[in-house]
């Protein structure tokens, strides 16, 4: 944590304070999660996750504590990102402002879904993946857990990229199906 962080506790914290504290750790998985959308590398994602908590600190008093704290977190983020991409001199596609606002809409989707807490969610997303038949679960945990291609993926299974992509495709056809019986998952706009 910022040393600011540290002295700002070392004082008693006031209502603002304690409930700044609770909504961070009440989305510290779902903010995690988005910046995984825009970022591969671990180290990058801790720090511009640390970023964010210190901008939004020193930012509270801004901050609404009427309005849903996660899009107020999830902007910070947002922008923190696309500064890392400035500095980086890239700028990949996934910062589209369309892309950007699709995200964002799926994160809002997600949020407004039966379950308290996004560990709720991710409980029912954990139950939903270990309920996979075997062949089923080995492609979500290469592709996802693993962060391999489909080609190397493939390789590894002793399959082709095809069939590969067909169970890819019939895993997350089954995911999304359990997290719908769960009432977790309601038909997203423009899915079919």
């Amino acid at each position: 944590m910022d040393t600011e962080l540290e002295a700002r506790k070392t004082t008693v914290p006031t209502k603002s304070q304690r409930a700044f504290e609770i909504l961070c750790r009440e989305n510290t998985r779902m903010l995690m999660v988005y910046l995984r959308s825009f970022l591969r590398n671990e180290a990058t994602v801790d720090d511009l996750f640390q970023e964010t908590l210190i901008v939004a600190w020193r930012r509270l008093d801004r901050c609404d504590l009427d309005r849903p704290f996660g899009p107020w977190l999830r902007g910070i983020a947002r922008i923190l990102v696309k500064e890392h991409f400035r500095k980086e001199k890239r700028s990949p596609i996934l910062l589209d402002d369309s892309i950007v606002n699709a995200i964002d809409y799926h994160f809002e989707h997600i949020r407004s879904l039966a379950g308290d807490t996004w560990d709720q969610k991710l409980e029912a997303l954990q139950f939903c993946l270990e309920a996979l038949p075997r062949q089923h679960k080995e492609v979500i945990e290469g592709r996802y857990n693993n962060k391999m291609k489909v080609k190397g993926l493939a390789e590894d299974l002793a399959i082709s990229v095809e069939a590969c992509k067909k169970r890819l495709q019939r895993a997350r056809a089954m995911i999304a199906d359990c997290l719908k019986r769960k009432g977790l998952l309601g038909e997203l706009e423009g899915t079919s």
